[in-house]
């Protein structure tokens, strides 16, 4: 047993995630700017929706790089169904990657609020999707992204929390593993 599931294990409603869910694990993404990419689209939309956006941006783009996004047709872009407001911040994370060096290795030496306000100086980016990048593309383990819906709501379900500092006060029994812990969450609120 690893030290992360024995940390999660000691709470009751944790252990029984983690026995209907199986092993979860964080699996950084290969490819950082395509996982930006993702939450971007993500961003306040439904699963269903997002996911059908994604399949036609990229395949527009071919390939999902900086280069690909600042060269795209702006109309082209809006077909696809990015809002008008997506397409700058698209543009916005692409130009900023094409000048910073927003990779893992960029950000390595940088603690998570340091990502955060990194990623944050970019206009179309927020607290949420700079966390998702801490989660999927960093593989940070103690992100508790409390501006996720489906956190909420997942955290509301199973340990009746009505407030976000309720919220945090479960999750302070995770830690340094929130982010487990999250992923848990996440797999409850799904199913």
């Amino acid at each position: 047993m690893t030290r992360w599931q024995r940390v999660l294990r000691a709470d009751p409603v944790m252990a029984d995630l983690i026995e209907t869910y199986g092993d979860r694990r964080l699996d950084p993404a290969d490819d950082e700017f395509r996982r930006l990419v993702v939450s971007i689209v993500n961003q306040q939309l439904s699963t269903a929706s997002a996911e059908a956006i994604r399949g036609r941006l990229f395949d527009l783009l071919d390939e999902v790089t900086p280069a690909a996004v600042l060269a795209a047709d702006r109309e082209a872009l809006r077909e696809v169904g990015l809002s008008g407001t997506k397409v700058d911040y698209l543009r916005n994370a692409a130009a900023a990657f094409r000048d910073r060096d927003l990779t893992r290795e960029g950000l390595a030496d940088h603690d998570d609020e340091a990502v955060i306000d990194e990623l944050t100086a970019i206009t179309g980016i927020g607290r949420w999707t700079a966390e998702m990048y801490l989660l999927f593309v960093l593989g940070r383990e103690d992100v508790l992204p409390l501006g996720d819906l489906a956190i909420r709501r997942g955290l509301t379900d199973l340990y009746g929390c009505e407030s976000r500092a309720a919220m945090r006060t479960v999750a302070e029994d995770w830690r340094p593993f929130r982010s487990y812990g999250t992923l848990y969450v996440w797999a409850h609120y799904e199913d």
